[in-house]
């Protein structure tokens, strides 16, 4: 699989259900949410702007797309959490299927963030992602094409020490299948 056939495999709404673990503050929660990714056209201006941000020319780039998520947690029940981002595949032409994933707001910062993917033999997409003040690690895979799994970890800056663990089962309500 390549980052394009990820991309259009994730496209759609779905139904997120995750369970994570905050080490730091020795607590469990339940978030559940529905995440909403679309793909954009790589003349979108917020594509273009990312692009500049990284020095990345357009034709460096493929199947950009947003992101929009809407849920809730048991953490905090009163809170509604939402945002978006838009995120950009930058494939290395050198090796296949690794490259860099650009995003207007990190996953562990909410701050513009380049992380380095790489898909394995198995579809597996693994992303890594260092920040100023901690480094986060995602693997998404798919058990059906309409079933994927992610999880994810937040390490500490130096990313020896784990500080969140996350693993989030999304069911596709609608979308390419």
């Amino acid at each position: 699989m390549d980052i394009e056939t990820f991309v259009q495999q994730s496209l759609g709404s779905w139904k997120s259900q995750r369970s994570a673990h905050h080490l730091a503050f020795s607590h469990f929660e339940e978030v559940r949410s529905t995440l909403d990714i679309m793909p954009l056209e790589i003349s979108d201006p917020e594509v273009v702007t990312l692009c500049q941000q990284y020095g990345v020319l357009p034709k460096q780039i493929v199947s950009p797309f947003r992101m929009r998520w809407e849920g809730e947690s048991d953490w905090d029940e009163e809170t509604v959490l939402k945002g978006e981002t838009v995120l950009v595949p930058v494939p290395n032409r050198d090796r296949a299927n690794t490259g860099k994933l650009l995003r207007d707001q990190g996953y562990a910062e909410t701050v513009a963030a380049a992380g380095d993917y790489v898909i394995t033999e198995d579809g597996t997409f693994i992303l890594t992602t260092a920040y100023d003040r901690a480094a986060a690690e995602e693997k998404i895979w798919f058990a059906t094409p309409n079933l994927r799994f992610r999880v994810s970890l937040i390490k500490t800056s130096s990313g020896r020490g784990v500080t969140t663990a996350s693993l989030s089962s999304e069911i596709r309500l609608n979308g390419p299948s």
